[in-house]
């Protein structure tokens, strides 16, 4: 009987025993603590100052798993896995000294915060990555309509979904759809920043049928001015204008870069291939000029013309700009502290940053004066040159060599930079970057590579005309390279030519001059900037040779505009790419390659580490962030928020987003379903059900959810400065269809530019280009167009990712007072006459061509009453009442019809999308 009992106690107690460690590990997995929303925060908020990629106090850092698992300088571990009571960091934290306890500044933590941190190292100390820097995983997809509470059904495709079960959770019911009127406006001012066509609207208006609305949608993407919609967004990423910055701030000519971004736009070109040619369409297999063109996009920055500046400084400040942009505008990650430190937040060594830059650093492109290298734009004829030079060579030669001259010409490359020269005798490097030389002068080019030259060019320009300029080889009093002798009658740039078919290996190559008309020894007789190796030209002995080479050099020396563009050196000029000491330009640490964060996606196994690679690698199918950058633009564009607030920052330090796995659902679709259509994405979110909702707010959503986070409404969101001014263009009929071509100039107050180095003004535009699309404005970086620049638009000095939009007085002081919107009132005023010879009719027709509805009764009521009471002013002695009558000849129902038109397009209804 004992041992029976004995048995039956032990088998008890095993039982007990299973059910106890069931019980833990149960308890255990259902509260398991999540390191990236329970224990990264309290890392951040309390630790990371002291203990991240800016400062690793007694050697301890959290940024990393594998640093924050190593002995620290005291030689104990901070964190054991597994086991929180042995763990350095938790005995620091209960600590009762003051010298030991964690955190050393700031208030200590919680109970409960000190409760999470023990369960999680007790759990394995398990690190976990940041939901950004995860893979986007297959959605489990969900096209469904989404049934509500009542058994009534709402939503059109998956988009609803979501959003319906994050309203469900606030107890909150979406909202019923908005009139036609106002989904017309809405989706026509967000697809193509204007009001839709009258064709277009009259057709949707009209029409019964089911499909109206897609059909609606459909019209409006296929129209060439959603192109240019898209592209004043992609401008501020770009950092897109029409000076060079800084102090000087001089003009250049870049605005092929901006067409070119309207076109790829209107032709729906893949987001993939979008971003590819932007960052290295130059290095794919025989580019094209808009390939060229396309990686403009970062030729962008900005070129410091200011006399006594250093070069290399602001090269160096370009490329930095280029690797900040990058990650910022297209993988929505602020990286560009990184230059200095570890990340202190997020999963990026300070090394890494260097890495990522060696992709940019080994391109043509110098801050110097003249923007090279240049793709240049031959006229038609001149392109006929082209391909019978190129074909001449392909036949007596070979395609490779075809390439390598048809290149040559079309983008110019220097081979080196005038300011490279070392030894001067009475000649100087000027600090307008150029060489100058004086009466008896001598400078040298050291180590210029001749192997393979041919033909020597350089462009220069005489400020005391005659002269002759000599160059030797090795040595000063060397073997004569060329004898040049300056044309009394030269003005301006000149081009030179040298032959040197006999020359090979690397040289120094001497500059003599000597003038004789230069009495004053201090006095300067010439100057150049840039030299370049022309490619051997072959063939000597074939038929035809002479016509073809003189084409050539004719159309090498001639003057044709051109547009900056990325190109890469040649491996013999490659550059080192160094670490910068604490982000220091002139400290260089240690030498480093091309390659991407260890924390992210691997490049592509098969992907040069150049340009092309990184793009490859942006685009590819792993990449976490490029995607989601993306799709969080557009819907902030749709919406007037992101799904994450924070556009530029996804990681730890950005707001998260409200309905993250719609944001992965979409940047998974974008990327596999629809192939990298913007156009099919912006689709899919105006063809659902939560854009299409009315934006009335009840008591019930204010109290619940006043930002509308959980689009309960549909948003009222004020216009982009671009809109403001395009949509008044538009009512008021005064709108240019004249699409692509060079910035124009509109009307702007005189005393805006202010530019003392080279004297220039504003130009007023004249006939219709005083109303294009505000796009076309012409930007300068130092004095960007005023009104724009009230509503929020950006300077474009560097990347901006989100504009933070204001409501200040002096939006409504340019909508009533701006000269532009005057004349736009005016013309608005005579379109609002052709509704009627009453003033109910042309009230009424100012409010279908402003709002797309028609006006109440109410709203009559107020207008009738204010245009009464502008006669009255004008028969009274209202100085600005009679300027207004004065321009409308004495017709003063006329000029108080204005006042009304004015103040119509200065109404919250007219300057918001509801």
């Amino acid at each position: 009987m004992k041992t029976l009992l004995s048995k039956k106690i032990i088998i008890l107690g095993l039982l007990a025993l299973c059910i106890s460690v069931i019980s833990i590990i149960f308890i255990n997995h259902q509260n398991k603590v999540d390191f990236n929303t329970e224990v990264k925060p309290i890392f951040n908020k309390k630790c990371i100052t002291c203990h991240g990629g800016v400062k690793r106090e007694g050697g301890f850092s959290l940024l990393f798993r594998k640093d924050a698992l190593e002995k620290n300088e005291s030689g104990k571990v901070a964190i054991v896995p597994g086991d929180a009571a042995h763990s350095e960091m938790i005995r620091r934290i209960l600590s009762n000294d003051p010298e030991e306890r964690m955190p050393h500044k700031g208030r200590p933590l919680g109970e409960e915060e000190i409760t999470l941190l023990k369960n999680w190292i007790d759990q394995g100390a398990e690190w976990g990555n940041h939901w950004a820097y995860v893979k986007i995983a297959p959605p489990a997809l969900q096209t469904k309509k989404a049934g509500l509470g009542d058994n009534t059904e709402w939503g059109n495709n998956a988009i609803d979904t979501y959003i319906l079960e994050k309203l469900e959770e606030q107890k909150l019911k979406p909202s019923p759809e908005a009139e036609k009127s106002m989904v017309l406006r809405r989706v026509s001012l967000d697809l193509i920043g204007l009001p839709a066509p009258e064709s277009i609207r009259n057709q949707f208006m009209k029409s019964n049928d089911p499909k109206a609305y897609e059909m609606l949608v459909d019209s409006l993407l296929a129209l060439p001015q959603f192109g240019e919609r898209w592209t004043s967004m992609w401008l501020d990423l770009a950092r897109y204008a029409d000076t060079k910055g800084y102090e000087r701030d001089d003009s250049r000519s870049i605005w092929r870069y901006r067409d070119w971004l309207i076109k790829a736009f209107n032709n729906d070109m893949p987001y993939d291939q979008f971003l590819t040619e932007q960052l290295a369409g130059d290095l794919l297999p025989n580019p094209n000029d808009d390939q060229y063109i396309a990686t403009a996009f970062h030729r962008n920055t900005m070129t410091n013309d200011e006399g006594g500046t250093e070069n290399e400084e602001f090269r160096t400040a370009a490329v930095l700009d280029r690797v900040n942009a990058t990650w910022e505008g297209l993988m929505g990650t602020t990286f560009a502290c990184v230059q200095c430190h570890s990340h202190p937040y997020d999963p990026f060594r300070h090394e890494e940053y260097y890495k990522f830059m060696a992709f940019f650093n080994n391109t043509r492109d110098e801050d110097t004066y003249d923007d090279y290298p240049l793709l240049r734009h031959y006229t038609k004829e001149d392109e006929a040159s082209l391909t019978s030079i190129k074909t001449w060579i392909e036949k007596n030669a070979s395609s490779e060599k075809a390439k390598e001259v048809n290149t040559f010409l079309k983008t110019w490359q220097p081979a080196v930079n005038s300011l490279l020269a070392d030894q001067f005798v009475n000649s100087e490097l000027s600090d307008t970057k150029w060489l100058i030389f004086r009466n008896h002068t001598q400078c040298r080019l050291q180590n210029v590579d001749l192997n393979g030259k041919n033909e020597l060019i350089f462009r220069s320009i005489t400020m005391a005309k005659g002269g002759t300029w000599t160059i030797h080889l090795d040595k000063p009093n060397g073997p004569v390279l060329k004898n040049i002798f300056i044309d009394q009658k030269t003005e301006g740039w000149k081009i030179h030519r040298v032959d040197f078919d006999q020359h090979e290996g690397v040289h120094d190559l001497f500059f003599t001059y000597e003038n004789s008309n230069l009495k004053n020894a201090e006095a300067s007789g010439i100057m150049f900037d840039w030299l370049y190796f022309t490619p051997s030209f072959p063939g000597k002995e074939k038929d035809g040779y002479a016509n073809v080479h003189n084409q050539y050099w004719s159309l090498l020396i001639k003057e044709v505009p051109g547009t900056p563009i990325m190109m890469e050196n040649p491996e013999t000029m490659n550059r080192t790419s160094n670490v910068f000491e604490r982000g220091n330009w002139l400290v260089k640490g240690e030498e480093v390659k091309a390659d991407v964060p260890a924390s992210l996606n691997p490049m592509p196994s098969n992907a040069p580490h150049n340009r092309l690679g990184l793009a490859q690698w942006m685009t590819s199918e792993d990449n976490p962030l490029t995607s989601r950058t993306m799709v969080n633009r557009i819907w902030e564009q749709l919406f007037g928020t992101g799904l994450a607030e924070t556009l530029e920052d996804l990681g730890t330090q950005g707001l998260p987003p409200t309905h993250r796995e719609l944001l992965d659902y979409l940047s998974w679709n974008y990327i596999h379903d629809w192939k990298w259509s913007t156009k099919r994405l912006m689709k899919e979110i105006v063809m659902s059900a939560t854009y299409r909702q009315d934006s009335k707010v009840t008591e019930e959503m204010l109290a619940k959810d006043a930002a509308n986070k959980f689009y309960a409404r549909a948003p009222r969101v004020r216009l982009s400065a671009e809109q403001v001014r395009d949509q008044s263009l538009s009512v008021s009929g005064l709108l240019s269809k004249k699409m692509l071509g060079p910035s124009v100039m509109p009307y702007q107050p005189g005393g805006i530019w202010l530019s003392p180095w080279n004297g220039q003004n504003w130009k007023k535009s004249a006939g219709e280009d005083q109303h294009r699309r505000a796009l076309y404005t012409y930007w300068k970086r130092t004095a960007p167009y005023p009104s724009m620049m009230s509503f929020d638009g950006a300077a474009r000095e560097v990347c901006t990712s989100r504009r933070i939009r204001t409501n200040t007085p002096l939006q409504a002081l340019v909508t009533l007072n701006d000269s532009a919107f005057v004349e736009i009132s005016r013309s608005f005023a005579h379109r609002m006459k052709s509704g009627g010879s009453t003033l109910d009719e042309q009230l009424n027709k100012g409010y279908q061509l402003a709002f797309g509805h028609d006006i109440s009764e109410d709203q009559k009521k107020v207008w009738k009453k204010f245009y009464s009471n502008t006669i009255l002013a004008m028969k009274q002695d209202n100085k600005q009442a009679q300027k207004l009558l004065a321009k409308e000849k004495g017709d003063e129902e006329t000029a108080a019809l204005v006042v009304v038109a004015n103040a119509m397009l200065n109404l919250d209804e007219f300057i918001t999308k509801n």
